[in-house]
């Protein structure tokens, strides 16, 4: 609830941001470095109220996700992007349908939504692809 302000004002709150868009920005903020960064070269650099802790979080679960690599067994750990947000999309799309039992369904559904220019690039990427290609996924992420 809103609380009154003097005046009679109604305070908006803050907005919660989500987990996917504080991860994007993390990656926004990684692609721009020309070498591994430690966490607190991150948080410099974003422009949000937020803890050195939030910000090891999220680079911790970018790491679970193998979007970000790690280096170093003492400190600093330095921080280096693997997937930028097109991949992470991609990473979690993957995911999704990795826990899916019929797989030939929910590809079906989702080429089913999608619209035309979507699918046309789809069949372009593809056609790309070629015929040799064995149709298994890929673990390593684009950059």
């Amino acid at each position: 609830m809103n609380a009154d302000r003097a005046g009679g004002e109604r305070e908006t709150p803050a907005r919660r941001r989500g987990q996917g868009e504080l991860e994007a920005r993390v990656l926004s903020v990684l692609g721009e470095a020309s070498e591994p960064v430690t966490a607190a070269w991150v948080l410099e650099r974003l422009d949000a109220d937020l803890s050195y802790s939030t910000v090891i979080t999220i680079l911790t679960r970018l790491h679970a996700k193998q979007a970000v690599t790690r280096t170093g067994r003492g400190r600093p750990v330095l921080w280096e992007p693997v997937a930028n947000e097109a991949g992470l999309a991609a990473l979690r799309m993957r995911r999704l349908l990795d826990k899916q039992s019929d797989r030939d369904a929910v590809l079906s559904s989702f080429v089913s939504v999608l619209s035309s220019h979507d699918e046309d690039l789809l069949r372009s990427l593809l056609a790309e692809s070629g015929p040799d290609d064995t149709g298994a996924p890929s673990d390593r992420p684009e950059r």
